[in-house]
């Protein structure tokens, strides 16, 4: 990367690479050996079973995989993931406390046609040396995959950019997300409403309210990132790119009748 480069701007220079340039600009601590081991233990164990809180998944750990680590350790590791039971709770969450958090405007609504609804979240992907954040938007009714990105930190610029990206061709009716600080802050919400895209975020300790995301996870962890490790975002990238294509395009979905959600969004 070249900061004075003659002719390519930065913005240029990171899409050539494939990275967001939020990247660029953020310089992450290095996590050491153990922490790192615990992250990808955490994770797998989450995407099993997303109810554990923090005391249910420090006692799981102990017994289960014999692991000397402590509810404040493991507090700790589900902030860096990301993370939050879908059990209700005191440590979800949490929005910017200078950002608007909207009502969940979902409940007892019936989803019956493409662009009614879409919704979005960020999971932690492991790589061989590190870690990466995958954002994605999902259409409720189809569960097509609308865009989706990487970055190496949870700043709210990848996410924004992700939005702008899949608003440039179309629009829908109500767009749901948690209270995360990505999602309340203005950049976010502010383009949303200048599209006039109703509002909706997930009711405190309720992930439950963005289910279809939560499956979108479940199978791109054991389908995809499970099953192989990467050394670099540009690599793990490539392969999600292969893995949403096939997502979209050749997974039939018994949810759908076994079509695919391209079969379905695209009639």
């Amino acid at each position: 990367m070249e900061p004075e480069h003659k002719i390519l701007s930065i913005r240029q220079q990171c899409e050539i690479l494939g990275i967001n340039r939020s990247n660029i600009y953020y310089r992450r601590k290095a996590t050491d050996d153990a922490t790192l081991l615990l992250m990808r233990l955490v994770d797998e164990v989450y995407t099993k079973y997303p109810f554990f809180g923090t005391r249910k998944m420090s006692s799981y750990l102990r017994l289960a995989k014999g692991c000397d680590v402590g509810r404040e350790q493991i507090r700790s590791i589900y902030e860096k993931l990301g993370l939050q039971s879908l059990s209700p709770g005191p440590h979800t969450s949490k929005p910017h406390p200078e950002h608007k958090v909207y009502p969940y405007l979902l409940r007892g609504v019936d989803i019956i046609s493409n662009d009614q609804v879409w919704s979005t979240d960020i999971t932690y992907l492991r790589l061989r040396k590190g870690s990466a954040y995958l954002m994605a938007i999902i259409d409720w009714y189809s569960r097509y995959v609308l865009d989706w990105d990487l970055s190496i930190s949870l700043e709210a610029e990848f996410c924004i950019e992700t939005l702008a990206r899949t608003l440039k061709t179309k629009v829908c009716e109500i767009f749901n997300t948690d209270q995360g600080s990505q999602f309340t802050s203005n950049g976010f919400t502010g383009l949303l409403a200048a599209n006039g895209v109703k509002i909706s975020m997930d009711g405190k300790g309720r992930a439950l309210d963005n289910v279809f995301v939560e499956r979108l996870w479940r199978s791109v962890k054991y389908e995809k990132m499970y099953l192989q490790e990467w050394d670099t975002v540009r690599e793990m990238k490539q392969a999600l790119a292969e893995y949403f294509r096939f997502y979209n395009y050749e997974r039939p979905h018994q949810s759908l009748g076994e079509k695919t959600p391209a079969s379905v969004y695209m009639s």
